[in-house]
């Protein structure tokens, strides 16, 4: 999964791909590096990120998933708001990637009545906030419980669950050692639901507690790692800004652990 911001203010690569136009060439660009799905968001939900209104995040997005998706490119959409989440897969989307898992009331009827996949990701309180002190007794059986009740919701809504991805949500209300233990106990606890799971390390803020304060721009190397290492714990999917590093890593990462 190839990582579009139409934002401002995304953590990694805010305003870089603001234009419309420049956003859909990122978007093809992506697509022939190799990415299986491109991740169009339009509203940056990194530490601290203000909320931004439906119509705006719609401005934002749909021209961009429209045009992906008439090129053929496969196209999710990064959001939370069930009106958003319309709007793109009326414009070509067939994934919705909900960070939120489905904490818009509205979100799961819309997945099982348009019958698209959908990533539901975990996250501790919400963006403004969810660094402030994150805790959990055990944050493998919180994170693993948590996705299990909001998958369990969404078949109750409809949804199939062949159509369902689970995400631990790196970054997302979670302190250093947080992630450690999700990417490596947490991914197989959650691959053991038979859920494909999702894991997006990318040049996430956890990679400086490890190493030394370093630009987005070069943890790619650092993310690479983390996600060879997801995907040897059951990952079935990564999602990436770097996609040419990604695909080469997971490749290699692939035919160790699995035989591909």
């Amino acid at each position: 999964m190839g990582v579009l911001n139409v934002t401002p203010d995304s953590f990694s690569d805010g305003g870089r791909f603001m234009g419309t136009n420049v956003a859909i060439a990122h978007g093809l660009e992506l697509s022939a590096l190799g990415a299986d799905l491109v991740d169009v968001g339009g509203e940056s939900t990194r530490p601290g990120a203000e909320a931004v209104p439906a119509a705006i995040e719609i401005d934002r997005v749909v021209p961009v998933v429209d045009a992906l998706a008439k090129a053929g490119v496969v196209v999710s959409i990064d959001t939370s708001k069930a009106e958003v989440a319309a709007a793109a897969i009326d414009a070509g989307a067939i994934v919705v990637n909900d960070v939120t898992a489905l904490g818009d009331p509205a979100m799961a009827g819309l997945i099982a009545e348009r019958q698209v996949g959908v990533v539901l990701m975990h996250m501790q309180g919400e963006p403004r906030t969810m660094q402030d002190n994150p805790q959990y007794d055990d944050v493998v059986e919180s994170v693993a419980g948590a996705l299990d009740v909001a998958a369990a919701a969404a078949i109750d809504a409809g949804v199939r669950r062949e159509s369902i991805c689970v995400d631990p949500g790196i970054g997302f209300g979670k302190n250093l050692s947080h992630n450690l233990d999700l990417l490596g106990l947490g991914v197989s606890r959650l691959a053991e639901s038979g859920l494909p799971v999702l894991v997006g390390a990318s040049r996430k803020s956890f990679i400086t507690g490890i190493l030394r304060p370093i630009e987005p721009d070069d943890r790619d190397a650092a993310s690479a790692a983390a996600h060879v290492l997801a995907i040897a714990a059951g990952a079935s999917i990564i999602r990436s800004h770097n996609v040419a590093m990604a695909l080469r890593t997971a490749r290699v990462a692939d035919a160790i652990v699995r035989g591909l």
